[in-house]
Parts: structure tokens; C-alpha cells; sequence
């Protein structure tokens, strides 16, 4: 490994695979010792697949914003942290350095303990791309707050949910957004969301619209008014490695989503060695990563990742289409970005809209290109690295889950080779497997398989937040002995690996990933419905779309009535990032004689494979089959 900690070539990567592979926790060890611990850790790991339980660096305290911030304020204190992009191209660029950052989120802590947060409380917040949102995350970590930040565009009930599960003490929002075209109001969602959250105490509310918004008094505060009482002095509190850093909640194959938990040391060793060698990362470089912090790819390559690595990025608050197609590429010549990483859906999206919004921008200051949130097919591989790179530009497309806690598939730009549609090598410390349905190990090459991963890694998730039996049985039970990812995966004949898609329950739209169960529910909330099925099938532009089969209450007069209805009542208990593609009514679904649904005819039918639908002829009612193929839109 070179002197910068980067692994710069081939015969590097094999020696640090080697390595961590046979002796890993010298190897994560080594990694560790690059950040400040206020206590050295006594033992590198304990693990335990089976009950399931994992520690790192045991004994070890640290915070992780000391890291993130306070460590690079001597050298490196006027180095801008985060560049932030309004919506509005108009409107004026803020750059915040690190020494104004470290004062921001000292400030932002110290607000939060004015308003009686403490050590081992947690905290929702619900805000847009803004500052405050980044600020606002590590504010809570920098006094050992539990933060679990709500994809600012779930709905009221969606909020809740996620509220009342972690029985939050605080939520942190703004009063509205600006989103493209539009502005919304952000309060309004929270206000009705805590109507039915009785652990919330306080509110605290960034200026961002500028609109008037009601404030319950004695439970909401202006940011702005009460940073006037406090100063920018807040030690940063003493987190045992194993403590939890964050809860975020992700979709499975049950209607409740499962709150992922990470840990504060050994998530913070990750994220930062992936960003380091994925991105391949330089100093002075400026890195843009397109993700909403609400989700998994915000946490590590933004309000972590980057800021761990003393790097400089963009944080965009608006969308890919405003005021036009070419707005990414006007941020990326405006602040002459180095390192782009997107998902394939809105790489997608903009091939659509065509070159015209690509040639005006000389984009000849980027060096890598990166995709996230699923597998990118090879047509919009092909034109991400022609049109966007120059073809100069190596492509890390980059495979990990909310679990995972960063990276763990991908070649290392311009270091490994790169493969269109394959996520490639495993990085050092990761040891994929692939199984077979019975659970043997599939050793050679050339092979399909279920992607498993049978040593445990710094950030693989800790527990799944009040409900440990539920991450046992969810990423453990399957296949004992191994963390099983819930997606298969190809391995050619080299050793790269292509991910194939879920095996579960499970619907990966845009990145994002949604449980059948889930959207199901939601739709059935509709005065329209008896019953529903949804799956999954392939879409253009979202990678993957929702296919909803409905059986309807009554009689449908007007089909378009019901389905906005329907459309109308995921949005309200979802968000609109969940709303069905296609609506088919049907009489009855396709069940087995214990009343289990076929979902695999009904994905079928969605993807117009009714060639090979199998033996349909032990089914409670086979005819309906016919009638869905029929009726397929």
C-alpha cells in the first residue's frame, strides 16, 4: 500500500487481499490506527454468525466527529468541507470549511443538549439537501445521540412509523424545501406525523423557505433563536467502538421497515478505507456524490466517508432535470469536480433527455465516475464512460446494502480492471461466497450462485434496533454461518462478480429498496381494495418498476378513478418514491392450495415471459392465471 494508504496497482491489491484474508485483524488493525481513539482497543474482533453478534476493536473509545473534523483543523482547517448547491442555480454557493464546520456542529450540539438530548438518545431528522442536515447528523454523534435520518419525501405515516420505533426523543427539520420547480413544506409532514408520537419533546426547525409554519410551543424551536444561547465550545463525547452510531431504516419482506443499527468504530474504519481506495481519493480533489443523506449512500460518502478523509464535496439540494438535463454537469464544470458518483437510474434518466444537455459542458475535470444502488446495465455503462468520461474515466460500480455499511464489491478506480455490468473484486478485508440453494460453497468460476459473505467486515451491521431476533433470522437463518445478502450473483472466470438481483421479497426501485409486504399494505389501505400482490419488473429508466395486481372492492367503473385513488393511498402511507407503475385489476391471484401467492407467475407475467410460466395446473384456481396473462398491461 502506497504511502498516501491507497492501494495503487494490481500486485498491491493482491498482497492486501492476501493479507486480510489471512490474518485480519492485523490487517484491520492497521486500518484503525489511522484516526484519533481517545482509548486504544483491547482485542481487534469477537464474532459470532450464529447468535448473531459482532464487536470490533473491543474496549476502544473514540468519537467519530473528532475524526471527521478536529483532526484535520490544524493543518487543514480552511480547506472547504462541503460545497452546497441550492436548487435554484441562482441562488448563492455556500462553502463551508472545516474549521466552520467543526463550529456549526459544535453550536448545533450544543443546541441539542440546551433542548435535553443526551448520550444514548435518539434523534429523527427530516430535512432536505441542506447544510443544517449534514450539520445537524454529526451534532448528534459529537454528544452520542442516536441519529436516524428520514428520507425527507416518506410520508406522515412513514415518519411515524420510523419515530415510534426508535422512540425518538427529538426531530430536527426545516420548515420547507425546494425541490425543482416546486417548494414544499417540511413541517406541515412532522407536525402531522407527531401527532401520534408521544416520545417527541422537541422539534427544532432550520430556516430554509422562509414561509410561515406553526410551532407548538413548548415542544418546537427555531434553530436560528437558539443558537444565539450557546458558543461553539462542545467536547466531543467518549463513544465506546461497539456503541450505536445510527439507526436507518430500510424495507424487507415484512410490512415494518428494520432499523439497521451501526456501530461508532468500526463503521467509521469503513467507510473511510472504502472512499479512500474505491474513489482512489487524492488530496485537493473535489468529490460529488448525488445521494439524499437519507439514505444509506448520504451516510457513508457524505456526511462520513468524505469528511473522515479531509476531502472536499459538493452537497446538491435540487434534482438532475432543473432548470434543465444538464444541471449535474454545469455543478460538475462550476466547481470542477474530480470524482462523480450517481445512481444508474438517473444516469438512465438523463440518456433520455439526449446529448444536447451533455455537449454544451466540458466536464474535463473528472477523473473517476461511480454508480450505486444497483447493478448498471451495459448500454448506460457504455454511455456514462463515452459521454460523461471522455472515455478517460475509469467506472467503479459499486455493490453494497444499507446493512453492509459501505462498499464491499467494486474494482478500485484505474487500480483493478473494470468490466461493464460487473461490480468486479471484492475489496480487502471481504470474503464473498456463493452458495447453492442447500447452502454448499460453490468454489470454481464461472458459476451462479446466492452472494453470501462468510467473514464479518468493520461495518457489517450490528442489530436490527429493538428486535435482534429479527436481523438473526432476516441475514443469518438462511444459510448458517454466513451473512446472506439476499441477492444472487454470477463469478466469471477471473474472479469478478456481476450481482444479478434479490432472491427475496423485495423490490429495488431506483436504488431504493422497497418490500412487497409494505407496498402491499399500503394499497390495501384504498376504499378500492380487497387484496393485493406487487412485483417488480424491468423499467427503462428505475432499473426496476412496481407491477400491483389488485382485486377490487366493487365493480370498477372508471379504471383511472381507482387507480389514482390507489396511487394516492401509497403516497400518503409511503411517499411517492413507492407509487405502482402499472395497476392491474384482476379477479383473483394466483395461490397455491394453502393459500401462498405465486409471485413468480405473477413476475413473469410482469416481465411478458408467458412462455415460461411452468405448471400452473396445481394451483387453488389455474384459470386465473389465464386471465391475468390476458389482462397484462
Amino acid at each position: 500500500m502506497s504511502t498516501s494508504g491507497r492501494i495503487g496497482s494490481w500486485s498491491e491489491y493482491q498482497r492486501a487481499y492476501q493479507l486480510s484474508i489471512a490474518d485480519p485483524e492485523a490487517f484491520w488493525a492497521a486500518e484503525a490506527d489511522r484516526f484519533t481513539w481517545k482509548r486504544k482497543w483491547n482485542r481487534v474482533l469477537e464474532w459470532d454468525f450464529k447468535k448473531p453478534e459482532v464487536k470490533w476493536f473491543i474496549g476502544g473509545e473514540l468519537n467519530i466527529t473528532e475524526n471527521c473534523l478536529d483532526r484535520h483543523l490544524e493543518q487543514n482547517g480552511d480547506r472547504i468541507a462541503l460545497i452546497w448547491e441550492p436548487n435554484e442555480p441562482k441562488e448563492e454557493v455556500i462553502g463551508i470549511s472545516y474549521r466552520e464546520l467543526h463550529e456549526r456542529v459544535c453550536r448545533y450540539a450544543n443546541v441539542l443538549k440546551r433542548n435535553g438530548v443526551k448520550k444514548g438518545d435518539r434523534v429523527a431528522i427530516y430535512m432536505p439537501m441542506i447544510p443544517d442536515l449534514v450539520v445537524g447528523v454529526l451534532a448528534c454523534a459529537r454528544i452520542g445521540a442516536i441519529h436516524s435520518v428520514v428520507f425527507c419525501g416518506f410520508s406522515a405515516r412513514s415518519l411515524a412509523d420510523r419515530i415510534i420505533d426508535a422512540q425518538a426523543v427529538a426531530v430536527l427539520c426545516s420548515d420547507g424545501m425546494h425541490r425543482g420547480a416546486k417548494a414544499m413544506s417540511v413541517k406541515d409532514v412532522v407536525d402531522e406525523a407527531l401527532t401520534h408520537c408521544p416520545s417527541v419533546k422537541h422539534c427544532i426547525v432550520s430556516q430554509r423557505t422562509g414561509d410561515a409554519v406553526p410551532m407548538t410551543v413548548g415542544r418546537d424551536v427555531w434553530l436560528h433563536a437558539e443558537l444565539k444561547h450557546v458558543d461553539a465550545n462542545c467536547p466531543a463525547e467518549a463513544m465506546d467502538s461497539e456503541d450505536p452510531l445510527f439507526i436507518l431504516y430500510t424495507s424487507g419482506s415484512t410490512g415494518m421497515p428494520k432499523g439497521v443499527v451501526h456501530s461508532s468504530g468500526g463503521y467509521m474504519v469503513f467507510a473511510e478505507y472504502s472512499f479512500r481506495n474505491v474513489f482512489q481519493y487524492k488530496k485537493d480533489e473535489v468529490f460529488f456524490c448525488t445521494a439524499d443523506v437519507g439514505w444509506i449512500t448520504g451516510h457513508s460518502y457524505m456526511a462520513y466517508g468524505p469528511l473522515l478523509a479531509g476531502a472536499t464535496q459538493v452537497m446538491f439540494e435540487g434534482v438532475p432535470t432543473y432548470p434543465d438535463a444538464g444541471r449535474f454537469w454545469s455543478i460538475v464544470d462550476k466547481h470542477k469536480v474530480n470524482i462523480f458518483y450517481t445512481a444508474p437510474t438517473a444516469i438512465r434518466s438523463l440518456m433520455a433527455h439526449g446529448l444536447d444537455h451533455v455537449s454544451p459542458h466540458s466536464l474535463s475535470s473528472l477523473r473517476v465516475l461511480g454508480t450505486v444502488g444497483e447493478p448498471i446495465n451495459e448500454e448506460a455503462w457504455h454511455w456514462y464512460k463515452q459521454h460523461i468520461g471522455k472515455g478517460k474515466c475509469p467506472i467503479v460500480d459499486t455493490w453494497w446494502q444499507t446493512e453492509t455499511g459501505g462498499i464491499l464489491i467494486s474494482s478500485l478506480a484505474g487500480v483493478t480492471d473494470e468490466k461493464p455490468s460487473y461490480a468486479a473484486y471484492p475489496l480487502p478485508g471481504i470474503q464473498p461466497v456463493l452458495l447453492t440453494a442447500d447452502g454448499k460453497e460453490i468454489l470454481e468460476n464461472e458459476v451462479e450462485g446466492l452472494l453470501c459473505i462468510k467473514f464479518p467486515w468493520p461495518s457489517i451491521l450490528r442489530t436490527t434496533w429493538g428486535d435482534h431476533e429479527r436481523c438473526r433470522q432476516t441475514y443469518f437463518s438462511s444459510y448458517p454461518g454466513y451473512y446472506f445478502t439476499g441477492d444472487g450473483a454470477k463469478r466469471d472466470a477471473d474472479g469478478r462478480y456481476r450481482i444479478i438481483g434479490r432472491v427475496d421479497d423485495v423490490i429495488n426501485v431506483s436504488g431504493h429498496r422497497f418490500g412487497t409486504a409494505e407496498i402491499e399494505s399500503a394499497i390495501n389501505e384504498s376504499e378500492w381494495v380487497v387484496e393485493s400482490a406487487v412485483v417488480g419488473y424491468p423499467h427503462n429508466i428505475k432499473g426496476q418498476g412496481i407491477y400491483a395486481y389488485v382485486i377490487a372492492e366493487k365493480e370498477i367503473t372508471d379504471a383511472e378513478i381507482a387507480r389514482k385513488d390507489i396511487i394516492a393511498s401509497v403516497v400518503k402511507v409511503i411517499g411517492p418514491i413507492a407509487k405502482p407503475d402499472k395497476i392491474q385489476f384482476v379477479s383473483g391471484l394466483p395461490k397455491t392450495r394453502s393459500g401462498k401467492i405465486m409471485r413468480r407467475i405473477l413476475r413473469k407475467v410482469a416481465e411478458n415471459e408467458l412462455g415460461s410460466l411452468g405448471d400452473t395446473s396445481t394451483l387453488l384456481d389455474p384459470a386465473v392465471v389465464e386471465e391475468i396473462k390476458t389482462g397484462r398491461l
